[in-house]
């Protein structure tokens, strides 16, 4: 998911895809833990996506402020 994408969207859609996202990151981490990981990749790029919608976050939020 690219970070344009992102930042169209609302801060709620946000805030349910960051929930979305930390569950997927368990269930991966979980996977990896019982050797049932077939990408370990999809968990580093969940990760990464994760940090995306945390960021966008914040820049809402610091918007919200300044504004």
């Amino acid at each position: 998911m690219e970070a344009k994408q992102l930042r169209e969207m609302s801060p709620e859609e946000l805030a349910q895809k960051r929930r979305e996202l930390k569950e997927e990151i368990f269930h991966l981490r979980l996977r990896r833990a019982t050797a049932r990981l077939e990408s370990p990749m999809k968990l580093r790029q969940t990760r990464r996506d994760l940090a995306r919608v945390e960021t966008v976050l914040t820049e809402k939020a610091r918007q919200g402020k300044a504004g």
